[in-house]
C-alpha cells in the first residue's frame, strides 16, 4: 500500500543509508526536500480530496509578533519583539480527512515513522491526542500568507499538494536565534523584518516532502497570487504520548475544540 503512495524506488524509506543521508542533510543545511517524495496518483487524490473538503475549512487571519508569544511590555511595539506581522489560511482537520486518504495511511505507516526517527533524531513519535491536530490541510489563496516566525516545536513536516500560480514561496534566515539559550537576537530579526537581509528560498514541487527545523531559524510564506489555491499537508508529531494542541490553540487555528 505504502508503494502506491511514495516513490520507494528513489526514496528507500527502509534503508539504512539513504536514512543517514537524509539525517546528515538536516543536521547541516537545518531543512530537508526529498522531491516527488509523493506519487503522481498519490498527488492527484489528495488534491481532490482537498477541494472537495475546502468548504469545510476554518479560515483565519491573525496579527501576531515573530515568536508567536504576548506582547512583551519591556519594549515599545515597534520593537522586533514586539513588531506585528500577519498570517492567514484556512485549514480543514485530521477528523475532516478520510481514513483511506493517502496523507491519513502515510501519517500512520510504521516504515514511515520509522524514517522520520531516525532522520530527526527521535526515539518515537506519536500522534496527538485531539481529533484535529495530527494531519491538517491548509489552504492559501490570493493575498494570505504566513508572516516572520519562529517555531515552537523543533521540526515540522509538509507536503506540497498544489503550488499557487506565483507567490506563496517559502522564505528562511538560518541560525537567528538561540531559543535554548534566550539569544533572541534582536538586531538581526529587526533587519529581516525591514527586509535587508539576505534570505534562502525552497523550492517545491507538488509531491515534495519537506523537514525543516523552525525554532531558531526565522521563516515565512509570502503572499499567494493568482486564482490558484496553495494546498499545503501538515503532519504533526510529538516526542511523547496523550498530548493534545492546547484548548486555546486549537480555538485559535480551528476554531472548535
Amino acid at each position: 500500500m505504502l508503494s502506491q503512495i511514495v516513490d520507494l524506488t528513489n526514496h528507500p524509506l527502509q534503508d539504512e543509508s539513504f536514512r543517514r543521508a537524509c539525517n546528515r542533510t538536516l543536521r547541516e543545511e537545518g531543512v530537508l526536500v526529498l522531491h516527488n517524495f509523493l506519487q503522481k496518483a498519490a498527488v492527484d487524490s489528495v488534491r481532490r480530496e482537498g477541494q472537495d473538503n475546502q468548504h469545510l475549512a476554518f479560515y483565519t487571519a491573525n496579527h501576531h509578533n515573530i515568536y508567536l508569544a504576548p506582547p512583551d511590555p519591556e519594549f515599545p511595539t515597534d520593537h522586533p519583539r514586539n513588531r506585528e506581522v500577519i498570517s492567514s489560511k484556512g485549514c480543514i482537520t485530521t477528523n475532516q480527512i478520510p481514513d483511506d486518504s493517502a496523507v491519513s495511511i502515510l501519517y500512520n505507516a510504521p516504515e514511515f515513522r520509522e524514517f522520520l526517527c531516525v532522520v530527526l533524531n527521535e526515539k518515537e513519535l506519536y500522534e496527538y491526542a485531539d481529533g484535529l491536530s495530527s494531519i491538517n490541510l491548509h489552504y492559501a489563496d490570493a493575498g494570505q500568507e504566513l508572516g516572520w516566525h519562529f517555531d515552537n516545536s523543533s521540526f515540522a513536516i509538509t507536503l506540497m499538494i498544489q503550488n499557487p500560480e506565483s507567490g506563496g514561496e517559502f522564505e528562511y534566515v538560518r541560525d537567528v536565534r538561540d531559543a535554548d539559550a534566550g539569544e533572541m537576537n534582536y538586531d538581526l530579526t529587526g533587519r529581516i523584518l525591514d527586509g535587508d537581509v539576505a534570505v534562502n528560498r525552497l523550492s517545491m514541487n507538488a509531491g515534495a516532502l519537506v523537514l525543516f527545523r523552525g525554532r531558531n531559524s526565522m521563516h515565512r510564506v509570502t503572499p499567494v497570487e493568482g486564482e490558484r489555491t496553495r494546498i499545503l499537508v501538515v503532519l504533526a508529531y510529538n516526542s511523547a504520548p496523550g498530548i493534545s494542541l492546547s484548548e486555546s490553540a486549537r480555538m485559535t487555528f480551528y476554531g472548535r475544540l
